[in-house]
């Protein structure tokens, strides 16, 4: 499995462009995916310097519905005339940040039939790679019944996770979304993360890990997870440090190498590996992780 790291916050080499917002290419045997847009164009630019084809690749899927990972949708819409978009159903949902900023996807691409909405957690397989279907566009099942839901193929998988009890605290940070014209606390329930199984390891893809990344780690306890931990609120130089710590010492008890990236920060990224060590790497824009 390779995977090039298309767009975030930082970058391995000044030639790669930067900004707050995630973008990841992988490819297995069988796939050539994309996993979030990052938030304008760029991750499209830095695909053409690092070799990657966009046009080849055959499933592209949101991981939540922010604008720093979908803001490049319409980029992608454009570019790659085939493959289908998988996304939470609640990912068009009015959401924004803690000061106040919009935060949302784009509403108008909404109505494009690339676009699949995943309604309930499912368990994805067998759908040749970059079939195009404009009917039946909701998923609603994983429960062995008829589901319209286009899957994916074998040994790829999404989930949401949303009926999983948290054993750790989910911290809004003060992100909210709309409901009947209020602003409330975000639930999270439009972010999903992608599991891979490939050559017996266990390669979980999350975008920022809203829901907690010890709540994560408890439900999949992948072999390898790439992605942001959430945890650039919290300042190691005050009491913070305390939360991190324990995070940290949780996160190493896992028989796990985690890629980071994103919404962990550099600083809280540098205080993480004082406990994690090997385990924890920094994946920035540019940057190919072969597996």
């Amino acid at each position: 499995m390779k995977i090039v790291m298309l767009m975030e916050n930082t970058v391995c080499a000044r030639s790669f462009a930067c900004e707050h917002g995630l973008s990841m290419y992988i490819e297995t045997g069988s796939r050539k995916i994309l996993f979030d847009m990052g938030a304008s164009d760029q991750f499209a630019a830095n695909a053409q310097k690092a070799g990657v084809d966009l046009t080849q690749v055959d499933t592209a899927i949101l991981s939540h519905g922010h604008n720093d990972h979908g803001g490049g949708l319409q980029t992608f819409l454009a570019l790659n005339k085939k493959a289908n978009v998988y996304l939470q159903k609640q990912a068009f949902s009015q959401h924004f940040s803690a000061d106040g900023r919009d935060i949302s996807l784009d509403a108008e691409l909404k109505k494009n039939p690339r676009l699949h909405f995943v309604e309930a957690e499912l368990d994805l397989s067998t759908l040749p790679p970059a079939q195009t279907s404009t009917d039946n566009r909701t998923a609603r099942t994983n429960t062995g019944a008829e589901t319209d839901q286009p899957v994916l193929a074998s040994k790829l998988h999404l989930y949401n996770c949303n009926a999983n009890a948290c054993p750790y605290p989910v911290h809004s940070y003060g992100l909210t979304k709309v409901v009947n014209g209020q602003r409330v606390p975000d639930d999270f329930k439009h972010e999903q993360y992608l599991l891979v199984e490939e050559k017996g390891q266990r390669v979980l893809f999350s975008g920022c890990s809203h829901k907690g990344i010890l709540n994560i780690m408890s439900w999949f306890k992948p072999d390898v997870l790439i992605g942001g931990f959430h945890f650039m609120k919290l300042d190691p130089a005050t009491a913070d440090s305390k939360r991190l710590e324990e995070a940290a010492k949780i996160l190493a008890g896992y028989h796990c190498q985690y890629y980071t990236c994103h919404c962990t920060g550099q600083a809280q990224f540098d205080f993480l590996h004082k406990y994690l060590g090997s385990q924890l790497h920094y994946a920035a824009a540019g940057q190919i992780i072969k597996l």
